[in-house]
């Protein structure tokens, strides 16, 4: 038996960070159905709190995810103390979400969040799919093992070479490929990480700031490189990638919509996916394997002239069910219910 397959589903392959301590992870979810102060009474309940008003926030301290704020995502929620800001606000929630947001825990707490979010889709809470253009999501924000170049550059690539593999099996709704909050990574990115890892973390940087500087991936990568160079990357920004970011030592997945109100997702079934991503980071076999496939690939000139490249999921498919990570492909598989 392998380790990948000895390990549980929701088991980093490296827990601890550098210094020992237990990697956190924070999480963001959308979702309509409920109003931010509902939500908010509901977890407080749960975790025999309650819930303080903060400006147009909720904030619920105490609970096993630490304090989390509970909000519409809209400068209307600053503005409800008048008629006409209150009707705004109103309006606003037939399209723009209300969001929980944690302080980072640790991740074996997770089932307990599960249990509050099957609370809130008790009580009314949905997602993505109940209307058409309702982009809702999931944001996981994983604390990195450490800021090495080799830890930086494997996850990335893991992440950036199964991607068209994973939105295949996801299936991810209609709104949110409609909304620019998913773009995949453009292939020039993909071509740059397949040759290697670069020599330092500053080239690593550079190089992802060239070809793909947006948040509007499923990985951003600008709050690690914000954390760990905010002058390299605010000079970037400022070029024309536009927006701010808060730079935090954490992967801000954005991948998955928001499936509150389908009894068969959970966080842990989000979670579960991420831990294959570095799994698969950890095997630098299948990794380089993958980086000459992608490399041969883009070599052909067919591929070229086609300008699409549906083979890809093809390929990668084979290559890790060969290396034993179906996983991958299953746990996305799994998430659609």
């Amino acid at each position: 038996m392998t380790a990948q397959a000895s390990r549980p589903l929701t088991t980093l392959p490296r827990p601890k960070t550098a210094e020992g301590k237990t990697r956190l992870l924070g999480v963001e979810v959308e979702f309509g159905g409920l109003t931010e102060a509902r939500a908010a009474r509901i977890l407080a309940e749960g975790a025999g709190s309650s819930a303080q008003r903060r400006g147009g926030d909720f904030e619920v301290e105490g609970t096993p995810f630490g304090t989390c704020k509970l909000y519409m995502d809209t400068s209307y929620r600053d503005h409800d103390d008048t008629a006409l800001g209150r009707a705004a606000l109103d309006l606003a929630r037939n399209v723009v979400p209300v969001e929980l947001v944690t302080e980072p825990f640790a991740p074996d707490r997770l089932d307990r969040l599960d249990d509050v979010l099957k609370r809130f889709r008790t009580e009314g809470a949905t997602g993505t799919r109940d209307g058409l253009f309702l982009g809702f999501g999931v944001h996981l924000n994983v604390q990195y093992h450490d800021g090495g170049v080799d830890h930086l550059w494997s996850t990335l690539t893991a992440f950036a070479l199964a991607e068209p593999l994973l939105r295949e099996a996801y299936d991810i709704d209609f709104s949110r490929r409609a909304l620019p909050f998913v773009d995949p990574y453009p292939n020039g990115l993909l071509d740059a990480l397949a040759m290697g890892a670069p020599t330092d973390v500053p080239a690593l940087i550079a190089l992802y700031l060239r070809l793909s500087p947006s948040r509007n991936h499923a990985l951003d990568m600008l709050p690690i490189f914000a954390h760990l160079a905010p002058e390299q990357t605010r000079k970037a920004l400022a070029r024309g990638a536009g927006g701010t970011v808060s730079a935090r030592p954490a992967y801000h997945y954005r991948m998955p919509d928001c499936r509150i109100d389908n009894p068969g997702w959970s966080l842990a079934g989000e979670w579960a996916l991420w831990c294959a991503i570095e799994e698969l980071a950890e095997d630098r076999g299948t990794l380089e394997r993958l980086c000459t496939a992608w490399r041969k690939m883009r070599d052909d000139p067919l591929e070229r002239l086609r300008g699409q490249l549906n083979g890809w999921t093809r390929q990668s498919r084979a290559i890790l069910a060969e290396a034993g990570h179906e996983r991958l492909e299953d746990r996305a598989r799994a998430l659609t219910g």
